[in-house]
């Protein structure tokens, strides 16, 4: 019985995927767990019709992103923080510090803090990069100096 996928089905196929299962697996578990439709020629229709638009969706998602790296291209910001001899930060400067900082400038957009990557927060002072991913294949760089202050 040939059958659209829904979801990812493990050992199946990715959603979207058409698939040829024995009848009572799609009738007792595919189907009524909405995990799969029969591949009708409407079926197969929509199929091609979703695909389309997500393809599009996709494009549109990237150029969106790629214009929001070029606002982000060369950014540069200063944290004045306190800062003990050594250079050790008195707490320090998390993602979600950069994210806000970014939002106080004169971006058309919102950076939300989920998308600012740091492996461990900022805490010496000192000068680093920070990866900003706007999409799975757009990532830029900003750079994040922490200087020594008395905020």
């Amino acid at each position: 019985m040939k059958l659209i996928l829904r979801k990812l089905v493990e050992r199946l196929g990715d959603q979207g995927d058409v698939v040829d299962v024995k009848a009572g697996y799609a009738r007792n578990y595919l189907i009524p767990h909405g995990l799969a439709y029969l591949a009708s020629s409407g079926n197969l229709e929509r199929l091609e019709r979703e695909r389309d638009e997500a393809e599009e969706e996709a494009k549109h998602d990237y150029l969106e992103a790629r214009r929001r790296a070029s606002q982000l291209e060369g950014v540069s910001m200063v944290f004045r923080v306190r800062a003990g001899e050594e250079g050790k930060l008195f707490g320090a400067v998390t993602n979600a510090d950069v994210a806000d900082r970014l939002n106080q400038g004169e971006l058309d957009f919102d950076v939300d803090r989920r998308i600012v990557i740091l492996d461990e927060p900022l805490k010496m002072l000192g000068t680093s990069t920070v990866s900003v991913r706007l999409h799975s294949q757009v990532e830029v760089g900003v750079e994040v100096q922490i200087e020594r202050g008395e905020e």
